[in-house]
């Protein structure tokens, strides 16, 4: 698969665990926690990373960040790990599906994720959407306003953007996910946001799903 396909698929697959998986014994939650990882290890078609919402979230407990050239292979890597025996214990609490593309204002399609580069210890997560009016400006004057949000997020280097597109697969317009050593700069960073003319447009930027990058051996021990 080329990962580097400006056409790649995200789907962002957040799950609640059932309480009664809490109960099962020791040995059996290993022996499952090793057949749901072999699922995702052995599918050459779809990348992933895991992520743990573990007391930061009380509607989700871990998310899959998946990539693939297909939604279809997607579809197929989340229907075999609800076969496995965790599978029957985790419910989906929010799905968001999208496609890496070049930006309409930079021309650039970047992903951090896709360019093999290390995680970083966070990552947050939410749809965002713009009002019509936003896209019945003049593209010059729309423009003009991205350069300003722009330089907002320069003053941030420490922090990673991975912007993918919406339109026509999903509610909302772009899925946002933001990667960070520094969990306060992007506190910072979205405060200053809010300042800027493109705010103006903005009709929904939530849920803001807050989550910590881990191996999923420990994503799924994070469980308890």
């Amino acid at each position: 698969m080329d990962m580097s396909s400006e056409h790649t698929f995200f789907n962002f697959s957040f799950f609640k665990v059932d309480q009664k998986w809490r109960w099962l014994n020791d040995m059996t939650k290993k022996e499952s926690a090793k057949e749901f990882i072999s699922i995702l290890e052995q599918e050459n078609n779809v990348r992933y990373r895991s992520y743990s919402l573990v007391g930061l979230r009380e509607d989700a407990d871990f998310m899959l960040w998946l990539a693939a050239d297909r939604i279809d292979y997607m579809q197929s890597v989340i229907a075999k790990l609800y076969r496995t025996v965790l599978g029957k214990y985790i419910t989906p609490a929010y799905t968001y599906l999208s496609v890496l593309k070049p930006s309409t204002y930079t021309g650039k399609a970047e992903s951090s994720f896709l360019k093999g580069e290390k995680p970083l210890r966070y990552v947050i997560v939410y749809p965002f959407i713009k009002s019509r009016e936003w896209y019945l400006l003049p593209y010059e004057e729309r423009k003009r306003m991205m350069e300003e949000h722009a330089l907002v997020g320069k003053k941030f280097p420490m922090i990673k953007l991975n912007t993918s597109y919406s339109f026509g697969l999903d509610d909302q317009d772009f899925m946002l996910a933001f990667e960070t050593d520094d969990l306060y700069s992007f506190h910072e960073l979205v405060m200053q946001l809010r300042e800027t003319q493109v705010s103006r447009y903005v009709v929904k930027d939530t849920p803001m799903l807050v989550s910590i990058y881990k191996p999923l051996e420990e994503v799924i021990n994070d469980l308890g």
